[in-house]
C-alpha cells in the first residue's frame, strides 16, 4: 500500500517539486559530494536515469523508503515481543502520518527517516543482548545517513551524551565500538575528503540557511509542529514516553527517551525546521504500540483496542486533505483560511501566501521549460548559446522538460560547478525570477537585449519569472562568467 498510494495523491496539474529537478539533475555530475547535500541521492538519480526518469519512476523511490521504515518499525515491534494488534497498530500508525506527505517528493528527507529509524532499529537490538554485530550494523547505516543528509548528526549529537549515563557507559569499554567508530570514518571520509577539497561548502550552505529561512523559523512553531506529524496517533507517542518508566521490559531502552529529549533541545535552540526531528518518532510508534498492547491485553479494556484504529483514521482524514496536494491550486487556495490557521501558508520568507510554499513550488515549471524550448529553437547559433538561470529550480526543471537536449546553469546551488567553458558563448537566454524590462547591465555588453517570455501561472511560486534573450556579446561571456564564479566561491569561503 506504500507503494503504490503515493502515485495518487497529487492532483493533476502539479508539475515536480523545486528541489526534484536539482536531484535529478546530479545523476549528470556524479561526485562524492555537492553544495546542497552528500552524494547517496545523486546514486539513486543515476538508477532514476538509467530508467528514462519518468514521473512515476522518480516518486517511486521515496515511496520505498517509507516503506521501509514500516518494515523496520514492523521488526522493532516483533523484537519486543508485540502481537499481531501491536503490529497493525504501529503500521497504521506509520502509513497514516506525515510520512505520507514527506514519502510524495523525491527528496533526501524518506531516506534519511529511514536511517535514523534503522539505527534506532540496531542500536535496540545490541542493547536486547550486547550483540557487537549490530555495532557494526549501526556504522553502516550512519554511514549511509550521513552521506544522505547530515541531519543525521543531531541523532548522533542525541545519543552522544545519553551513553554517558550507566548502565550504556560500559559501551565505552567495547572494543567493537570503537571498531565500529573506524568502520564509519572509513565509509564516510571520501565525503569529508570532498568537503575539504572544495573548502567545506556545507559550512556556506549552513550559513546560508541560517540567514535566509531559519532566522524565520519560530520556536514556538518548531514545537507545535512536532505535534502535528502523527496527529493520529499522539496517543502512541504519548504511551511510548510513559512504557519507558512504567513498563518493566522497557527500561532497557531508555536511553532513547533521554536521546530525544538531547536532540529536541539541540533542534529548538538552533531555531530548526520542524520536519528536521520527523526521523526521531517512528521507532516510539514502535515502543508505544507494544505498550498500549499490554494494557489492553484484558477485559474490558481489550474491547478499546478497535477504537484506538478509528480514532487513528478518523484523525488522519482532513490531515490528508489539507496537507497532501490531492486539490487543484484554485481549489487550495478556497481554503486558504484553514491552511493559515495550521501554519501552512507561512513560507521562507516569513510572509504569508495563498498556497502552501511546497504546492507552489510544483507549478509553472514545465511551462518555463516549454517557453525556453521554443525560444532556443529561434537563437540564430544554437551551439554558442547559454542558458542561464537565478535558481537551482529553473536550470533543473529546464533539463529536465527540455526536448532539444540543452543545458541550462546558474550561479546557483551545485549548478555553479557545472558550466562548460569548452564552447565560447555569444548568446544567452536569461531567465529571471523578477521582471526588470530595462536590463541597464546586459545592454552595455549585448547588441540586442529583449522579453521573450513570462511564466504566467497565478499560483506558482516562479509567477512572473521571465525569460530574457541576449544576442552578440560584444566583449568574452565566458570571461565574465569566470569572473562572477570565482567572486562567488571567494565570498563562500570568506
Amino acid at each position: 500500500m506504500k507503494l503504490v498510494i503515493h502515485q495518487f495523491l497529487i492532483a493533476p496539474g502539479y508539475d515536480l517539486q523545486r528541489d526534484e529537478y536539482l536531484h535529478l539533475d546530479q545523476a549528470n555530475h556524479l561526485a562524492w559530494g555537492f553544495e546542497s547535500l552528500p552524494p547517496f541521492t545523486s546514486w539513486i538519480s543515476y538508477l532514476i536515469s538509467l530508467g528514462g526518469s519518468p514521473v512515476w519512476l522518480v516518486k517511486f523511490f521515496p515511496a520505498l523508503f517509507g516503506a521501509l521504515t514500516l518494515v523496520v518499525v514492523w521488526k522493532t515491534i516483533e523484537m519486543l515481543k508485540g502481537n499481531l494488534f501491536a503490529l497493525t497498530l504501529g503500521a497504521t500508525a506509520i502509513t497514516l502520518s506525515v510520512l505520507v506527505r514527506i514519502n510524495i517528493l523525491y527528496q533526501p528527507n524518506s531516506f534519511d527517516i529511514l536511517c535514523w529509524t534503522t539505527l534506532y532499529y540496531c542500536l535496540a537490538r545490541y542493547f536486547q543482548n550486547e550483540n557487537y554485530r549490530w555495532l557494526y550494523f549501526s556504522a553502516i547505516v550512519f554511514s549511509l545517513g550521513f552521506l544522505n543528509k547530515y541531519n543525521i548528526i543531531f541523532l548522533l549529537a542525541g545519543l552522544g551524551p545519553a551513553l554517558l549515563f550507566a548502565p550504556y557507559n560500559k559501551l565505552f569499554r567495547n572494543r567493537h565500538f570503537y571498531l565500529a567508530m573506524f568502520v564509519t570514518i572509513v565509509l564516510i571520509s571520501p565525503n569529508l575528503y570532498w568537503q575539504f577539497r572544495n573548502n567545506f561548502p556545507v559550512l556556506h550552505h549552513m550559513k546560508e540557511l541560517s540567514t535566509t529561512q531559519l532566522i524565520n523559523v519560530k520556536r514556538a512553531d518548531f514545537i507545535k509542529e512536532q505535534f502535528l506529524f502523527f496527529t493520529g496517533s499522539i496517543y502512541i507517542l504519548i504511551a511510548a514516553f510513559a512504557g519507558f518508566f512504567l513498563y518493566l521490559p522497557f527500561k532497557k531502552y531508555r536511553i532513547f527517551l533521554l536521546s530525544y529529549l538531547i536532540t529536541i533541545g539541540i533542534f529548538i535552540y538552533f531555531k530548526a525546521k520542524g520536519y528536521y526531528a520527523i526521523g526521531l518518532y517512528p521507532i516510539f510508534i514502535a515502543f508505544g504500540s507494544v505498550y498500549l498492547e499490554y494494557l489492553l491485553r484484558q477485559k474490558p479494556a481489550f474491547y478499546l483496542r478497535p477504537l484506538l484504529f478509528i480514532i487513528t483514521i478518523g484523525l488522519f482524514i482532513p490531515f490528508l486533505l489539507f496537507v497532501m496536494p490531492v486539490y487543484t491550486p484554485a481549489q487550495t487556495a478556497k481554503r486558504a483560511s484553514v491552511y493559515k490557521k495550521i501554519g501552512m501558508l507561512r513560507w521562507e520568507d516569513g510572509k504569508e501566501h495563498n498556497l502552501p510554499q511546497d504546492f507552489a513550488d510544483m507549478l509553472g515549471w514545465k511551462e518555463l521549460a516549454n517557453k525556453v524550448d521554443s525560444i532556443y529553437a529561434l537563437m540564430p547559433d544554437l551551439k554558442h548559446t547559454l542558458i542561464l538561470c537565478d535558481n537551482y529550480g529553473q536550470a533543473g526543471a529546464i533539463n529536465y522538460y527540455t526536448k532539444k537536449n540543452i543545458k541550462a546553469v546558474s550561479m546557483n546551488a551545485d549548478y555553479i560547478n557545472w558550466f562548460d567553458f569548452s564552447i565560447p558563448y555569444k548568446h544567452v537566454i536569461l531567465v529571471k525570477e523578477r521582471d526588470d524590462s530595462t536590463r541597464e547591465k546586459e545592454k552595455k555588453i549585448f547588441d540586442s537585449v529583449f522579453l521573450a517570455g513570462k511564466v504566467e501561472n497565478d499560483w506558482a511560486r516562479e509567477k512572473g519569472t521571465c525569460v530574457f534573450v541576449l544576442i552578440n556579446a560584444r566583449i568574452s561571456v565566458n570571461e565574465l562568467l569566470h569572473q562572477e564564479i570565482r567572486d562567488r566561491k571567494n565570498k563562500r569561503i570568506n
